[in-house]
């Protein structure tokens, strides 16, 4: 009998994403692929967490986008991050399923 995909919903976030170049690392230099991408008008990113040597990178989105994006992400209060920008970012979820992590962002509008 084949085993069913396990997925987990996480509570514990990387306390900062810094860019480096086309990925972003967490404090545990875990390596996060990001793809950048816009739905109804709202912007998110999701960042997939992947141990991959930086040589063997294939990128997800296009470096003019990827350009804007901030340089770093810092949890903010546990639930959502704070850019470089002063922006904040809501986790719209952080999951690991069958061994992987993926964390969706998406910008907030101004309050």
């Amino acid at each position: 009998m084949a085993e069913l995909p396990s997925k987990v919903h996480l509570t514990s976030h990387p306390v900062y994403l810094r860019r480096w170049p086309w990925v972003y690392e967490d404090e545990n230099d875990r390596t996060w692929l990001p793809l950048v991408m816009e739905i109804e008008g709202v912007l998110q990113v999701r960042l997939r967490q992947e141990d991959t040597p930086s040589g063997h990178i294939a990128l997800t989105t296009s470096p003019l986008t990827l350009c804007a994006m901030p340089s770093m992400w810092t949890l903010h209060l546990g639930s959502k991050y704070q850019d470089c920008r002063c922006r904040f970012w809501r986790i719209v979820h952080h999951i690991k399923e069958n061994g992987v992590e993926e964390m969706v962002l998406q910008l907030m509008e101004d309050l």
